[in-house]
């Protein structure tokens, strides 16, 4: 059987510490990419929340959904990014489709959070201070999230 599409629409998770250490995470793919946690939905009706905090589970090992002790640092920024989709990946996706929109998410972690990488998706992790955070990432829609960081700590205090 045949993997299915990925659904065009996707969560972007910066996970930081209270001093604004953000984590992040190197992809396996050949591409070697310095990102924060990203992913798709898994049906078109899963919530952000709910995709956010499976992506981050799956790809870091923190677990940050409803009823864990990190759920109430897990905060939706309410911010979308709409982007082509690269056409080296364009293949994951429906015939046609060539953009995907992005929500994005914060997550604070108390610092020395452990991380059990995806060996699959992702081969190292590195935690940097925001600006060389967002200055290390290969996308520019995370990078921007990083750039934002200081605003949305504040206002999730």
């Amino acid at each position: 059987m045949s993997k299915p599409y990925k659904i065009p629409q996707s969560v972007l998770v910066v996970i930081y510490t209270p001093g604004q250490q953000v984590l992040l995470i190197r992809r396996a793919d050949g591409a070697a990419h310095w990102q924060s946690v990203t992913g798709a939905k898994d049906h078109p009706d899963e919530p952000f929340a709910q995709t956010a905090a499976r992506e981050v589970a799956e790809e870091t090992g923190i677990a940050c959904g409803p009823g864990t002790p990190l759920h109430a640092g897990l905060s939706d920024w309410g911010l979308e990014n709409v982007y082509e989709i690269w056409p080296a990946w364009r293949h994951r996706y429906a015939p046609g489709i060539t953009r995907n929109t992005e929500h994005v998410f914060g997550l604070c972690v108390p610092d020395g959070t452990a991380v059990t990488l995806c060996p699959r998706e992702h081969t190292d992790h590195r935690w940097l201070p925001w600006r060389e955070a967002a200055d290390a990432c290969f996308s520019p829609s995370n990078a921007e999230a990083i750039l934002l960081l200081p605003q949305f700590a504040a206002w999730a205090r």
